[in-house]
């Protein structure tokens, strides 16, 4: 990556030798800090921040100035999709997000129609080429959207579910209805992805957050399918410069292997995984991301900087991997943790890169 000044997240996704292994963070701009906590209070709203493409920009770069990360991941949510849709995003104090129109019927399903990403989701493509100018090459941007069966879940049950029972009876009741939708969902989350690669993201992640809820013969059917399509669809060279990609299913891990033949770049491991393991069960096919719980980010350093070094040794020697927490930071983790996490991966690494 010539227009890079670290290009080491980029070349470990795509398998080739660095020097010590990258770390970013799911969600490491967000509520843990307190800069970001002032911004959203300025925004006024959660949404009010993914919407204004400066903030978005300001808080998306806040991360690097106190941690040396390998990576910026764009600021937004994974519901703006279903939103630009008209589904009516909103959310409630306590309980998270909500749809006021929520999609249950055959004719709601027909009335979906794949939004233009340049029209109704917009402010997320010029926060991106906004955020890709700031960075000035310093490192890599991560664009990123939730995965066809991962938004259909939040569509169907109108907001967040435990059981999942809306969603997964249409999927047993309906089932042309549901691939009806999921195919709508892969064609609108290739588009918006293929929307931020124009705009200047130089790698793209497929959140499935839900596909773990799933039996693996419906997970096959029903998420991996279409994030497949989704794969397909993406456009993943830009001047004669590779755009890696990763697959990211919580509660994935009983699917690896079949996970490792998508034709993703990387694999994305929850914290329930473990990392050697996963390593051998995928060989060279794929590049690892993960995978330290997020709750060890409460211990104290000299405990995290203990679970670092487990997992740079479960994985070994040699590229491939990708220093990352199991899923998102939590908001009241103390940033000093996150600091002696990262710290611990730029100390502990290099010497499986000899």
């Amino acid at each position: 990556m010539t227009s890079l000044k670290n290009d080491i997240f980029i070349r470990t996704l795509l398998k080739q030798p660095v020097d010590r292994t990258p770390v970013w963070m799911m969600r490491q701009a967000g509520r843990y800090l307190p800069e970001y906590r002032a911004v959203r209070a300025k925004a006024g709203s959660f949404m009010g921040l993914c919407t204004n493409p400066e903030l978005a920009c300001e808080v998306t770069l806040q991360p690097l100035e106190r941690f040396d990360f390998d990576a910026a991941i764009l600021f937004s949510d994974i519901l703006t999709i279903p939103d630009a849709m008209g589904l009516g995003l909103y959310f409630s104090e306590g309980e998270g997000p909500k749809f006021e129109k929520p999609v249950r019927s055959k004719a709601d399903v027909e009335s979906l129609t794949v939004p233009d990403p340049m029209d109704k989701l917009r402010y997320v493509i010029d926060a991106v080429s906004l955020i890709r100018k700031n960075l000035q090459g310093r490192v890599p941007l991560i664009g990123f959207s939730g995965s066809p069966w991962t938004l259909a879940t939040y569509m169907v049950e109108g907001g967040s579910s435990k059981s999942f029972q809306k969603v997964k009876s249409m999927m047993y009741e309906q089932p042309r209805q549901m691939h009806q939708m999921l195919d709508k969902l892969a064609q609108s989350v290739a588009a918006y992805l293929n929307a931020q690669i124009e705009a200047g993201a130089q790698a793209v992640m497929v959140f499935d957050t839900w596909g773990g809820m799933l039996s693996s013969e419906d997970y096959v059917e029903f998420s991996l399918q279409y994030a497949q399509q989704v794969r397909q669809l993406l456009q993943t060279t830009v001047n004669g410069e590779q755009i890696p990609t990763i697959l990211f299913t919580k509660g994935g891990g009983l699917w690896l292997e079949t996970m490792a033949e998508s034709g993703f770049d990387a694999l994305g491991l929850d914290w329930q995984t473990d990392i050697g393991i996963a390593r051998e069960r995928v060989g060279d096919k794929v590049a690892l991301q993960g995978n330290m719980d997020p709750v060890a980010l409460y211990a104290e350093p000299r405990v995290i900087r203990e679970k670092v070094g487990a997992i740079l040794q479960k994985y070994g020697h040699g590229p491939g991997h990708v220093f990352n927490l199991g899923h998102g930071i939590l908001p009241d983790v103390n940033p000093d943790h996150v600091k002696s996490m990262v710290d611990a991966v730029h100390e502990f690494s290099p010497q499986y890169h000899r």
